[in-house]
């Protein structure tokens, strides 16, 4: 079956072009790389005196201006640039692990399965806390989950991640495809559609990228401000599966994985965090009721809001 890649890009620098080399590489071919740029002078800035056009001739990039991106919309249209049966959706930071990333994510797309997502592994830089975030999110068995699952998991049902996701084509056009605008979660969002109508999320762990991020506290105030927004705005999906739990079982993890490797003293550094992200989050999920001042202070998305008030 024919795989596109789509990738949403802003400010990319030189390791855009590693990014390319490996998904060149891989054990199945790709057919096009969709690249959704938002700045054209950064692109024209990061390709000028290179082979650019003639080196990655299955490249199509498609620019638009900062007020047009939007996490679903942008990601939707480049999927309408696309005739594949498989489309997998990326983001620049994220690096594939090996060259058999795309064979093992596609693997298992067929059946009842919509959507396959890929297991995130850390960079080198990372910190502890952050290889504890991606071990609870990320871990190394690969599981199915359908409606089914609801019960067990609760709202880690619908987690699914455009990082590194693969879309079957047949069925992104059945269910309408990514919300077209929304702050975050517009993986999430799909996933819970999927789920409804009776289809099954695939994480796969042996699919594996390098991606971590080492955010600051108040980067994790306002990422998750950001998701308590989404979560708001679709009272259909969340409002039945609290999230609060995932947090309480993360602590617990985390607290699991710093003792294993004998650095318990980083937990408290860790309770702070969780403060930053927890207030974040009931911020969000009550922004109707804050000024917009206040709003467009903690988001991370002000194009969002600009977007939303036109």
């Amino acid at each position: 079956m024919k795989i596109d890649v789509i990738i949403p890009l802003y400010k990319p620098d030189s390791t855009l072009f590693l990014l390319l080399d490996r998904l060149e590489n891989q054990t199945v071919p790709v057919g096009r790389i969709i690249l959704m740029n938002t700045g054209k002078k950064y692109f024209e800035e990061l390709t000028a005196g290179t082979d650019f056009p003639e080196k990655y001739g299955n490249v199509q990039v498609v620019h638009l201006e900062k007020e047009e991106f939007d996490h679903g919309g942008t990601r939707h249209r480049g999927v309408m640039y696309s005739q594949a049966d498989i489309f997998v959706v990326l983001t620049q930071d994220a690096m594939p692990a090996d060259v058999g990333l795309l064979e093992r994510l596609t693997e298992n797309l067929s059946g009842n399965v919509a959507v396959a997502y890929a297991r995130q592994l850390t960079g080198p830089a990372s910190s502890i806390l952050e290889k504890a975030s991606r071990h609870f999110n990320y871990p190394e068995v690969s599981r199915i989950k359908t409606k089914a699952d609801l019960e067990e998991l609760g709202i880690k049902t619908y987690f699914c991640s455009n990082v590194c996701a693969a879309y079957r084509r047949d069925i992104y056009e059945e269910l309408g495809g990514f919300i077209r605008h929304t702050i975050f979660n517009e993986d999430m969002i799909y996933a819970a559609a999927a789920i409804a109508a009776g289809y099954a999320v695939s994480y796969e762990a042996e699919a594996q990228v390098i991606h971590s991020h080492n955010y600051t506290n108040f980067q994790q105030l306002r990422r998750n401000f950001d998701l308590g927004v989404s979560q708001a705005d679709h009272p259909e999906i969340f409002a039945e599966v609290a999230s609060e739990s995932e947090g309480k079982k993360l602590v617990k993890g985390t607290w699991r994985y710093l003792k294993r490797r004998k650095q318990l003293y980083r937990f408290p550094g860790f309770c702070v965090q969780c403060g930053f992200k927890y207030a974040g989050y009931l911020l969000g999920k009550h922004y109707k009721k804050l000024p917009m001042g206040w709003v467009l202070k903690l988001t991370a998305s002000r194009e969002y809001w600009r977007q939303k008030e036109n």
